[in-house]
């Protein structure tokens, strides 16, 4: 079933009302929506480079926004959907552990989330559930979401079709392991200054 939305996410981007397609799926996966934008915004900016930054605002506007959506949920639905959502996605046993996190690196681990492959969902209803601090969670997503997908829209935009194989095969562990280091900078600073 996953591989059957993947590839119908995959036609999305030769249709006429692809960006708000792209918009469309950004913005539900930032809440609900098991794929990631990047399967669309990827083969956008290959058929359209001179677009790429284009599609890379738009998926960043969608993801913040539907973010938005997901914290909304967590802060007010999590004993429904949000607890639906987390035993969807397998996170049950991480749930005490991530709370604990949460007090002490709120915002910052919105923003690793945002980057990184981790799924960007349960980190914007658990946001919500802990109530972070709105701004700090709309900062932190703006610049983690913008950073991964304008970077995709940048090496798109300088390599074309030749690099598409290579962000499809290296962007999660490239992104894991900015996010490794992002975390060991983020915990350095905390308990060192």
């Amino acid at each position: 079933m996953i591989r059957q939305l993947y590839n119908y996410v995959m036609r999305l981007a030769a249709h006429p009302q692809a960006e708000l397609a792209l918009f469309l799926v950004a913005f539900a996966e930032s809440s609900f929506f098991p794929i990631p934008p990047d399967a669309l915004l990827i083969p956008m900016a290959i058929v359209n480079q001179s677009r790429a930054f284009r599609y890379a605002f738009i998926c960043t506007a969608g993801s913040v926004i539907g973010g938005l959506l997901g914290y909304l949920i967590g802060f007010a639905a999590f004993d429904t959907i949000g607890q639906w959502a987390i035993a969807f996605y397998g996170l049950a046993e991480s749930f005490a552990k991530l709370s604990s996190w949460y007090e002490n690196f709120d915002v910052y681990i919105v923003a690793v989330a945002g980057f990184s492959p981790i799924p960007y969902k349960v980190i914007t209803i658990f946001s919500g559930f802990m109530h972070v601090d709105i701004i700090g969670f709309v900062m932190a997503s703006v610049l983690s979401r913008g950073a991964r997908f304008f970077l995709i829209a940048w090496l798109l935009w300088r390599g074309g079709v030749s690099l598409k194989g290579w962000i499809e095969t290296n962007l999660y562990p490239l992104t894991m392991a900015a996010s490794i280091a992002l975390i060991f900078i983020i915990v350095l600073m905390k308990y060192l200054v």
